[in-house]
């Protein structure tokens, strides 16, 4: 697909889906959906306690050109959440807090950049939740054409315009817009079965004896001894 490409209609989900997405967490998600999705570990909040969870629109920009990302936001709407990809290795301060003001304008409910952020008291101070690659004051320019809401991978992870992102303390993870009913059911029943867990665990069961993982153990050749001279003759 050729480079200066925007395409304008992406699926989106319905609030009340992105609610419960988001309100289950990255974790969850990512298991329930087979742990697949996940963006590399340095892509880190900008501020603890974030959490977001929306549609994605997608941006490819190029090392030092933040072009599309002004391109990217007429494309926005309410609930979107902006995921930028880059087609090499960057970590120039590609957004500060002039482009978020307009994100915010235009609905966007947060930003996933796997490029640098810059004006982090600010964004802090707007209280727009960002995570990113990199923290850098270097700027811009605005010379290079990408692309808008075509397929682009961020961070190790492929994402469609219109897929789920959820993003918090724990990192990015991307929802493929056809498993989402498939995400929520799945997710629905891991906190289900966690809540059971954790009244076991609290109550003083072992995740040895919950997980039945006695028998692999003692086949896998666990040896318990009473004392360090015993395992040692």
């Amino acid at each position: 697909m050729k480079m200066g490409t925007v395409i304008r209609n992406i699926p989106r989900t319905p609030q009340q889906k992105l609610d419960q997405l988001r309100a289950f967490g990255t974790a969850t998600v990512h298991e329930a959906i087979g742990r697949t999705g996940l963006m590399q570990p340095y892509m880190r909040p900008i501020a603890p306690a974030l959490r977001t969870a929306g549609n994605a629109v997608t941006v490819l920009v190029h090392p030092g050109d933040n072009t599309m990302i002004h391109v990217a936001i007429e494309q926005c709407r309410p609930g979107d959440v902006l995921v930028v990809a880059c087609s090499a290795t960057c970590t120039d301060g590609m957004v500060g807090d002039l482009l978020v003001s307009s994100m915010i304008a235009h609905g966007v409910v947060g930003l996933i950049l796997d490029v640098g952020c810059r004006d982090i008291v600010d964004l802090v101070e707007m209280g727009f939740p960002v995570w990113s690659r990199a923290i850098s004051a270097k700027g811009t320019i605005k010379a290079t054409l990408g692309q808008v809401n075509t397929p682009v991978v961020c961070a190790g992870a492929l994402v469609n315009a219109g897929d789920v992102v959820i993003a918090d303390d724990d990192g990015v993870v991307i929802v493929p817009f056809a498993q989402l009913d498939e995400a929520i059911a799945k997710s629905d029943q891991r906190i289900a079965k966690e809540a059971s867990k954790r009244a076991r665990l609290k109550a003083g069961e072992l995740g040895i004896d919950i997980e039945n993982m006695r028998p692999w153990l003692e086949q896998s050749g666990l040896v318990y001894y009473d004392t360090l001279e015993d395992a040692q003759r």
